[in-house]
């Protein structure tokens, strides 16, 4: 018992010497250093700035941060305005495919209306032989044999002409007495004439044929053009009257 008794107040007097160490002051740079190993930083204070500017830079990250970060209204407007674009894209080619495809069609269309042109304009050249066999019969005339063999040369052409027309679409467009347009006519030569006021196609010389709405064959013409000298002689006199009635 005497024992156990000397034991326990062994370690009675053990922990009050550990008590008293713990309650002596200790240096500063003990505590510091206590603190700085409990929080788990390091102190240094050879280069306190480099400290400094690692947290201006922690600092001023957050910062950038704050100003990279829209409001929810500017957020808004900017989508719209993005939304606008894409709208408008959308819009535009929309537009040019659709004209496209119009362009495709109508250049499809026109591929296949004029595809015949070429055989078509070697068929006119036939056209204009019937008209010279028939002139050359008319001029010869008087006999019923020659004047039968006219009209069945006229009926063969005639015939040729409404099949090609029906079918194709080939026409014949007079041009005697039409103004020149250099568009539908092909001037051979021009004579000065005082009866007209503008060049007008005075004689045909050779006709000319549309497939549909394209000329594939200008009429060869002779035009006839407003004579220059009586219109000076004109101008003149209308000049002298004026003059005549003004005194």
């Amino acid at each position: 018992m005497k024992k156990n008794h000397e034991k326990h107040a062994d370690k009675k007097e053990a922990a009050k010497e550990e008590l008293e160490k713990d309650l002596q002051p200790k240096d500063e740079s003990a505590v510091k250093d206590e603190q700085g190993a409990g929080c788990g930083c390091e102190t240094s204070k050879e280069n306190p700035q480099e400290d400094k500017a690692e947290q201006n830079g922690s600092t001023g990250g957050k910062c950038e941060k704050n100003d990279d970060v829209l409001s929810p209204e500017k957020r808004i407007e900017e989508l719209e305005t993005i939304c606008r674009d894409w709208q408008d894209q959308y819009l535009r080619k929309a537009a040019d495919f659709e004209n496209y495809r119009k362009r495709m069609i109508r250049e499809k269309q026109e591929a296949i209306d004029y595809a015949n042109s070429n055989l078509l304009l070697d068929l006119v050249q036939v056209l204009d032989d019937f008209d010279r066999a028939i002139d050359a019969g008319k001029t010869q005339g008087g006999e019923s044999a020659n004047n039968a063999f006219v009209e069945g040369v006229v009926m063969i052409k005639n015939q040729m002409v409404s099949m090609l027309s029906s079918k194709y679409g080939l026409s014949y467009y007079p041009a005697k007495g039409e103004a020149f347009d250099p568009n539908l006519h092909e001037a051979v030569s021009m004579i000065q004439s005082p009866d007209v006021k503008e060049a007008v196609v005075g004689e045909e010389l050779q006709k000319g044929y549309k497939l549909k709405e394209r000329v594939i064959r200008h009429s060869k013409v002779m035009v006839l053009m407003p004579a220059e000298k009586q219109d000076e002689k004109k101008a003149e006199e209308s000049e002298a009257a004026d003059k005549k009635n003004e005194n």
